[in-house]
């Protein structure tokens, strides 16, 4: 007979998400679970859009009560979800909205996630088959459609007790300004909150005064779970910021100095988890005091000449790495760079993160990014740009001071100075309108 694994290691008395309003307590959220499930009984699988964390969790949990799996695509464009659609039959939408959210194409079937205002007598928690298929998750493909990665139950537990162990989270009160729906929110607010001992802030805080307000409202102990990009923001705001106990940063490379700065204004460790979307989170480092990466328990790594390779504990399969990494003592290990970030000119290599490194520790220097420049028929050139946020510096004055960081050979060829750094919700650069405004710049010096 197959293990089964309750929904949550919480009691139904203890606290699943809190807001401004108050707190949730587990029993009710098994059963507004249980509720929802009949609906989705007649899916093949659902995607779900709910913007409010404790709506995407019931929605979530339903979905495991139903046995039907969740589709976790890396966008949710009218296009997107209309590919899905056509394959996977049976795709049911789950929202939050007041009416049918327009992400949501005509063919695919919707269902309203109920809020918590309902009266329903408490549950226990459900149980959930350890190897049933609990979601699916999408990276892009090599012919450009997305390729799907399973999940399944029992290794999203051991996912979110490894990253509790590590960062002792039993009992924080975690605020996370990432969606639920993106991979490090779904497992450092969602699964840390269902089996890692935690609680969640239930909203999704994107502006300082947003993620300070929620901070403070949020019991102690407390943990922010954030981007580097909202870190930044938060702390450029000079807002008084609430005591916190733990802040935890992924989604990008995080300059030591930003981090050093974090540390400093909330008196808190913080800590960086790093993985990748078909392996999941992997390691983590308190960056500060550490350059090194340490793996999380019962995960284990190997090298070959075809790079670095993860499996055991909660990965599902044996998984090669997208980073080149470079073994350091004691089984930890070190980030050189993305493979597809690795960058040689005239025969000397380096990698679009250190640049971008370099670039951000400027003194003056907001944000800003390396780009590949691109000729008009979408090939690369063999030359750099970047774009910089520094207003109060010109690019003469900013490429000055990279000359005293980097070599010549990757000066960047144009440095054009932007209001803002063209950024999606986690604060990852979004390429194509980086190199859209690469090109009104090129067109208008023609």
């Amino acid at each position: 007979m197959t293990d089964a694994i309750a929904l949550s290691t919480h009691a139904p008395t203890d606290t699943l998400v809190f807001d401004a309003r108050g707190a949730v307590p587990a029993g009710q959220y098994f059963a507004e679970v249980l509720a929802l499930a009949p609906r989705l009984a007649g899916a093949g699988h659902v995607i779900n859009l709910c913007a409010d964390r404790y709506a995407f969790m019931v929605g979530l949990g339903a979905a495991l009560a139903a046995g039907v799996p969740t589709l976790m695509p890396s966008s949710t464009a009218v296009a997107t979800v209309s590919a899905l659609a056509a394959r996977y039959p049976a795709l049911m939408g789950l929202h939050d909205e007041p009416q049918r959210p327009a992400a949501l194409p005509a063919p695919v079937a919707a269902v309203r996630v109920p809020d918590s205002d309902q009266t329903l007598t408490w549950a226990d928690t459900p149980m959930i088959a350890a190897d049933q298929l609990a979601a699916i998750v999408f990276t892009s493909g090599s012919q450009g459609e997305p390729t799907p990665h399973l999940k399944h139950w029992g290794k999203l537990c051991l996912n979110a007790a490894a990253e509790s162990a590590r960062l002792s989270a039993a009992g924080m009160a975690l605020v996370a300004t990432v969606p639920a729906q993106h991979m490090y929110g779904f497992e450092s607010s969602v699964l840390l909150t269902l089996h890692g001992g935690a609680s969640c802030w239930r909203g999704k805080p994107f502006y300082p005064a947003d993620v300070t307000a929620a901070l403070a409202a949020a019991p102690r102990p407390r943990m922010l779970v954030i981007t580097p990009f909202h870190l930044g923001a938060v702390l450029d705001a000079g807002l008084p910021l609430p005591a916190c106990e733990s802040l935890l940063c992924a989604t990008a490379p995080l300059p030591l100095a930003l981090a050093e700065r974090a540390e400093a204004a909330f008196g808190a460790p913080l800590y960086e988890i790093y993985g990748c979307t078909e392996s999941g989170q992997i390691a983590s480092r308190r960056t500060c005091a550490q350059t090194d990466w340490q793996l999380l328990p019962g995960v284990r790594m190997e090298h070959d000449t075809a790079g670095a390779w993860v499996h055991g504990g909660h990965v599902e399969a044996r998984v090669r790495l997208p980073d080149v990494i470079e073994p350091a003592p004691k089984g930890r290990f070190q980030l050189v760079g993305r493979h597809a970030d690795m960058v040689n000119i005239a025969g000397k290599r380096t990698s679009i993160a250190y640049l971008n490194a370099q670039l951000l520790a400027l003194q003056g220097v907001k944000d800003g990014c390396f780009v590949w420049q691109e000729k008009r028929d979408g090939a690369h050139i063999e030359r750099l740009a970047a774009l910089c946020v520094a207003p109060s510096l010109d690019a003469r004055q900013v490429l000055a001071q990279l000359r005293t960081r980097i070599d010549p050979a990757f000066l960047p060829r144009p440095l054009l100075m932007v209001a803002a750094i063209p950024r999606n919700a986690t604060g990852k650069l979004v390429r194509s309108d980086a190199l859209a405004l690469l090109r009104v710049r090129r067109d208008a010096e023609a």
